[in-house]
């Protein structure tokens, strides 16, 4: 009896010390700040629940302190500062970048061996020597190199569509698309060859939905569980992705790669780009950190970028005129030739229409950074006192809200892809729109996902013209239960052949 009192006691004077801790806080930093709600942190909480999209999160918790260059925020026990001066963005991400270099990872190898050593989760010297070892897999000549296995898949998914036009007639654009990029990844990233438009239930696409989604009370709850609790969820030997998926991505991998080391046997893809690294970089690279790079390199892929596309396409439907100017570019650059890498660099006008996509429709809404080495900050407000940034402090910099300011995007609801024009483009205020991350964490696939959007966009619009169906809504809603902006309901089209 006296030893559970004990614990009762101890375990409310660390909630006492917490709630003090949570209180005073931002008061003693002397910085704006979202008022602290105990132990929970502050109301913002309510999108762990799904009472709230991310991107009404987003754009709520951006409005706070509009004259502020910075702010704070608590979530649970988490301090951020949210970064809303672009100049001081460029200090922390960019200029100071050793004072903040690792993302605050939901993971670490302990509690997933896939998820914890890859490049986005790596911190430290660790990050440093991985991230220089694949930097060579992403250069233009190596897209060259994947751009046949990607064309390949791109032919045959479009082919599929125009032999099944009862499909094309209400299609839902986020699962064909996840299916294509799916087959993208299984050929260019695995080194398998796979059909999820003809096979519908195969095992890749099912681990593959497992492993990217984000949706869903529980999964979101294990995400923030796993970046607040991190202990705790080692403790209970909690893993973000299932047993059964992350049993069967490492053994394809080890398997795929085991077999190529014994038999000699070479393929264009990441797999051997990656054995190449382990080979030749002087860095020590083993299995487990192959297997982890070739997943992430999965996981960043099949969602996100199935996601632009599927924005992209809606935004087609319902601009007409954008779809016919960029169906005339990629009529003239085609010309009845074949695909080719070179091909793709013509697409000016794509490129614009995809950069437009993006300022919307971010693949992540927002980008962080953990303080590593305290750092001063510039006073907040015009008569307020600066700040010393206390070391494991997060910043925030609100990606899809900032893209989205007035202040950088005039009429910024509006879809204009002029705005990307080589005259309007240079006007653009630097770090204004960073749809992949900024300075050395930016996104190593941007080259790959681009390539793969343009390749199956190009054939899509030289064969079919996309329309609005009767299921489709010129305004998109974002689910609420989802940590990423995934549209309620699905994005419903048509997609006629052209005659």
């Amino acid at each position: 009896m006296d030893l559970t009192v004990a614990l009762i006691t101890v375990l409310v004077g660390l909630l006492v010390i917490l709630i003090i801790y949570q209180m005073t806080y931002w008061p003693r930093k002397g910085i704006p700040h979202v008022p602290t709600i105990p132990v929970i942190g502050s109301k913002y909480v309510s999108l762990f629940f799904g009472r709230t999209s991310v991107a009404d999160f987003s754009e709520d918790l951006y409005k706070n302190f509009p004259d502020a260059k910075y702010f704070g925020v608590t979530m649970w026990n988490q301090t951020i500062i949210i970064l809303k001066d672009l100049d001081l963005i460029r200090d922390i991400c960019i200029k100071n970048f050793d004072n903040a270099p690792d993302h605050r990872s939901f993971v670490d190898e302990r509690m997933d061996p896939i998820l914890g050593k890859n490049v986005f989760s790596l911190k430290g010297d660790r990050w440093r020597e991985v991230r220089s070892a694949l930097s060579p897999s992403f250069t233009a000549s190596k897209m060259k190199f994947l751009f046949q296995l990607v064309s390949k898949v791109s032919e045959d998914f479009t082919q599929y569509l125009l032999d099944n036009p009862e499909i094309t007639k209400l299609i839902e654009t986020k699962d064909a698309f996840s299916r294509y990029t799916n087959d993208v990844i299984a050929t260019a990233a695995f080194g398998i060859n796979v059909d999820s438009m003809k096979h519908r239930d195969n095992e890749f696409f099912f681990r593959g939905k497992d492993a990217t989604n984000l949706s869903g009370t529980k999964r979101v709850l294990k995400f923030f569980a796993g970046i607040t609790f991190p202990r705790l969820m080692r403790f209970l030997g909690q893993t973000y992705l299932s047993k059964e998926t992350n049993k069967f991505f490492i053994n394809l991998i080890h398997d795929t790669v085991t077999m190529r080391d014994e038999r000699g046997v070479m393929r264009p893809d990441m797999i051997q780009l990656l054995m190449r690294a382990r080979d030749s970089s002087g860095i020590k690279i083993d299995m487990d950190d192959i297997v982890a790079q070739a997943f992430i390199f999965f996981l960043a892929g099949f969602d996100t970028t199935s996601t632009l596309m599927s924005f992209l396409c809606h935004q087609l439907a319902y601009h007409p005129a954008v779809q016919q100017k960029l169906r005339e570019e990629v009529d003239e650059v085609l010309e009845d030739k074949e695909f080719s890498y070179e091909m793709l660099a013509k697409l000016k006008y794509m490129d614009m229409v995809i950069n437009e996509t993006l300022r919307l429709y971010p693949p992540a809404t927002f980008l962080d950074r953990v303080c590593e080495k305290p750092f001063e900050l510039p006073p907040a407000l015009e008569n307020s006192p600066g700040m010393t940034t206390d070391r494991g402090v997060t910043f925030w910099v609100n990606i899809y809200s900032i893209q989205r300011d007035p202040k950088y995007f005039p009429e910024p609801e509006n879809f204009d892809p002029e705005r990307f024009n080589e005259e309007n483009k240079a006007n653009i205020e630097p770090l204004s729109f960073v749809p992949f991350g900024i300075g050395p964490r930016k996104c190593i696939g941007e080259r790959f996902g681009m390539m793969e959007t343009k390749l199956v966009l190009a054939r899509i619009i030289h064969k079919f013209t996309v329309l609005p169906s009767e299921k489709s809504t010129e305004k998109i809603e974002i689910a609420k239960n989802s940590l990423s902006l995934t549209p309620k309901g699905g994005i419903w089209l048509k997609l006629q052949p052209r005659t």
